[in-house]
């Protein structure tokens, strides 16, 4: 297994720019009208409805108005209520990640790749925990791709085990370890009571028993309710939002292979 360069525990944050105060947009430019939805333990009536209106209220919302009521059985409402508020955002005081690597190519990415590691570049990505949902680790991995992107395996100097859904955090270290993994990634949909940040806290706490640090893959993560800046948080070296392209995961990975001279 090669070794891999140990990127800081949290991934740089945007420079300090201008920022600008914006306000809410509904009917016209700064009125301040949004929309939320919600679910209340409540059957559906004007009880329940009066509710809805005085929680919204309560986050902000002046005046408020119930647009959408809808029973969910006989003992929940799901609300879709319209209101205004008087916040003010700026946007110099909004914290993001930015990507600190360059955008490669296909081409350019397996050129890399055959220059610093001289073999292919072994990627071990599993959906872990009870969770399913295998769209998204599929987009980045599978030869289809993703918004017009092949996946990862399309690249003739990139090895792929995929090894699906439901994969028990024991079995990923093992088969990691046995492909002599140069990343690891694990896509988490199933977000229920932040399984998710528990899965994940498990899988990086099994890879670091297991592993000298010298030896232990690019450990990445990825899924639409994750915040990209708790990566040091959850011990991964990467978290990618909702949107990933499979070059941006595929450019990552290379950036952060050091040479196998």
């Amino acid at each position: 297994m090669t070794q891999l360069s140990d990127p800081p525990p949290v991934p740089p944050a945007a420079p300090a720019r201008e920022g600008r105060l914006v306000r809410p947009y509904g009917d016209t430019t700064g009125d301040g009208m949004v929309q939320v939805s919600f679910t209340l333990p409540l059957p559906h009536d004007k009880v329940a409805e009066g509710a809805a209106e005085q929680l919204a209220r309560k986050m902000g919302m002046d005046p408020a108005m119930v647009v959408h009521a809808k029973p969910m059985g006989p003992d929940f409402t799901f609300f879709v209520v319209y209101g205004k508020v008087r916040h003010l955002v700026d946007t110099g005081a909004v914290e993001v990640v930015e990507r600190d690597y360059p955008l490669l190519g296909s081409k350019e990415i397996d050129l890399a790749i055959r220059e610093r590691l001289r073999r292919r570049l072994v990627v071990v990505g599993a959906c872990i925990g009870t969770d399913a949902h295998t769209v998204g680790i599929d987009a980045i991995l599978n030869i289809k791709g993703f918004a017009g992107e092949k996946g990862l395996e399309y690249h003739r100097e990139i090895k792929v085990v995929n090894l699906g859904a439901q994969v028990a955090v024991p079995r990923l270290v093992e088969v990691a370890l046995a492909e002599q993994a140069d990343a690891v990634l694990v896509s988490q949909v199933v977000t229920q009571r932040d399984a998710h940040l528990l899965n994940t806290r498990e899988m990086s706490a099994a890879f670091r028993e297991a592993c000298a640090p010298e030896r232990r893959p690019l450990l990445v993560v990825g899924g639409p309710r994750f915040d990209e800046r708790m990566a040091g948080e959850l011990g991964v070296d990467r978290i990618f939002a909702r949107g990933t392209t499979p070059a941006e995961v595929a450019s990552y990975l290379v950036h952060h292979v050091r040479s196998a001279a």
